[in-house]
């Protein structure tokens, strides 16, 4: 183990070299001095452990520092740093030197851009591999998510400083004590000076990365998909494949570099790593995109956004919950129950599993009896509690003008080799709002047409469509839907169409704590298991067939519907499996929603 004389935070390639070199001398003895690294590839000598235990058995995960674009420059090159976002591209893989003999002692590469130790040629060395993975903040992350791991205060931390940082903090510093004696207030003498042009100033809002000339948009220049130009090029090493994929959300926590100096390398360089650099990372140059070398991962889910608590998961505990987000919906909703009731499985629906091209346990919602007016009231009540109850989401006016002009669909651009994101790149568990009431009369362009064909296509099978330039390829997703309009969708065929009634105007708010309980108890109910008694879903059965032969219109879409919500339902109180009690509040929902209809 590495002693705690060793800073993991401040310098990690340090412990990584010293455990190398104990792993590699331990090898060598029983090798009897035959290549001892040879078996350190595609494998952690211990050095992954040291950091694991360090970050989650130790609580040191608290001191590590969250990269993100306010801070990118802040920080100082080669010490950890953690990073949250999306994978965005996957870039294959890239070869590098792990591993070479300087003398008589084995020296490794791993976890860096290029080699801290100038490398004899010729040398014995090993080659050895790292996937790359174009990682960009997630799309439509709500503002609450960030409070669940926000990191310690980078200012206070001056090992992870860099050194014209620190520099630039003591000169402010003595200034700002300067003006206090001198002017006799607070108010700090940086925001009257004129910064030097080798300072790197600190700003309370996003940074803006620098433009440079090849160098792709991870929005490919799309003003209609919101996000950030911020990304991170991570590297992960010694992973099976397919363990990380396209649009997974995960926590990477690792060496940080960024350093303009490797943006263009000398053609005359005598670095063999400079040699092994793959034309695909030419095209996210250290100048502009930081690395991250991934020491540690670990995929997120919606419950890892929610404070941790040990609640034993009782019935009376989830259904007090249930009635009061029931209670708070329909309140918002104008007091229409029903509402209430179908957003509520609405919100608590997800893919379970697919069967062929029948998708189970979607259920996308289509709100109508909508106009701008209405729209503008519960539309935008309804989007900010959705904002605060779930990890991502986003609100999207489907104009005509935003139907031809969007791009929606991620795209392979060949020349750069990168894929460029759409509005449709979402990771899992996204909830989408879609705003019919902005749509007029008007003619759709051949990319509207495309456009809306991808959005239904999205609707009915939750699939995505890519376009790799010489072929197209389907994607699976998992996002939640919800369409207001003012008549039923023909754009969006939602699975559950609801007449909107509201009767008073809403005028109410949340308190934190209940919000936190609201998305403690949707991440969870969400993840809960579900199975059926057999008894049950036989009795289910013949009455679903006896209402078939009553309504010769019943399609068996419709009856997967009604034991989607009636599962939703039962997990809505906590249950695994149906009862016949859930089946019958699901009958009366449809009872009161197809007497809406009329």
């Amino acid at each position: 183990m590495v002693g705690p004389q060793y800073d993991l935070v401040g310098n990690p390639l340090g412990a990584v070299r010293t455990t190398f070199e104990k792993a590699a001398a331990a090898a060598a003895v029983e090798s009897g001095g035959r290549d001892p690294v040879a078996a350190f590839r595609s494998k952690d000598w211990g050095a992954s452990e040291v950091f694991r235990s360090f970050l989650f058995d130790q609580g040191g995960i608290d001191r590590v520092p969250v990269l993100d674009a306010s801070n990118l420059g802040l920080i100082k090159p080669n010490t950890l740093v953690r990073f949250r976002g999306m994978v965005q591209d996957m870039l294959g893989n890239e070869f590098y030197a792990g591993a070479f003999k300087d003398g008589s002692t084995w020296r490794t590469n791993k976890f860096t851009d290029f080699s801290p130790f100038t490398m004899p040629h010729p040398c014995d060395s090993h080659l050895w591999e790292r996937h790359l993975f174009h990682c960009v903040p997630v799309p439509g992350q709500n503002s609450w998510t960030l409070e669940s791991s926000p990191g310690p205060d980078l200012r206070q931390m001056s090992n992870c400083l860099s050194p014209e940082q620190r520099e630039k903090r003591k000169r402010d510093g003595d200034d700002d004590a300067m003006d206090v004696s001198e002017n006799g207030h607070g108010e700090s003498s940086s925001c009257s000076k004129k910064p030097k042009e080798d300072d790197v100033q600190i700003s309370s809002g996003p940074a803006v990365m620098p433009a440079s000339e090849g160098v792709p948009e991870m929005n490919g220049n799309d003003h209609h998909i919101p996000g950030s130009s911020f990304s991170c090029l991570v590297k992960i090493y010694d992973m099976p494949d397919s363990q990380v994929k396209l649009n997974d959300v995960a926590e990477f926590i690792g060496v940080y570099t960024f350093d303009p100096e490797l943006a263009a390398p000398n053609d005359n360089s005598d670095d063999i790593m400079f040699d092994l650099i793959e034309d695909v990372t030419a095209q996210l140059p250290p100048s502009k995109v930081p690395r991250l070398h991934c020491l540690v991962w670990r995929k997120l889910s919606s419950q890892d956004f929610i404070a941790k608590q040990s609640v034993e998961l009782l019935p009376s505990l989830l259904k007090g919950i249930r009635q009061s987000l029931i209670s708070h919906l329909t309140q918002l909703l104008g007091n229409d129950g029903l509402a209430a009731q179908c957003l509520l499985l609405h919100l608590l629906s997800r893919l379970r599993t697919r069967v062929d091209v029948v998708t189970v346990g979607r259920l996308s919602l289509n709100f109508t009896g909508f106009n701008r007016e209405s729209a503008s009231i519960f539309g935008n009540h309804l989007n900010t509690l959705i904002q605060r109850l779930v990890p991502y989401s986003q609100a999207i006016p489907l104009s005509i003008e935003y139907l031809n002009t969007a791009t929606l669909q991620p795209r392979k651009d060949n020349k750069t080799g990168r894929l460029v994101t759409g509005v449709l790149q979402q990771p899992q568990g996204t909830h989408l709002t879609f705003d019919e009431t902005v749509l007029q009369s008007g003619s759709l362009t051949s990319k509207g047409v495309e456009n809306s064909v991808l959005l239904k296509n999205l609707m009915e099978s939750l699939m995505v469509e890519y376009d790799f330039e010489y072929y197209k390829m389907e994607m699976a997703t998992d996002v939640q839907m919800l369409t207001l309009s003012e008549g039923k969708s023909n754009i969006l065929p939602s699975d559950l169409v609801v007449p909107f009634r509201p009767s008073t105007v809403p005028a109410v708010t949340a308190s934190p704590e209940e919000l936190e309980s609201w998305r403690w108890y949707l991440a969870t109910v969400r993840s809960l298991p579900q199975s059926n008694e057999p008894e049950i879903l036989q009795t289910i059965q013949d009455e679903m067939v006896s209402a078939m032969r009553e309504d010769r219109s019943l399609g068996c879409s419709e009856l997967s519907r009604w034991l989607t919500m009636a599962q939703i339902t039962a997990s809505s109180f906590g249950e695994k499996s149906i009862s016949m009690e859930h089946w019958q509040m699901v009958k009366e929902l449809e009872r009161l929603r197809k007497q809406r209809m009329q």
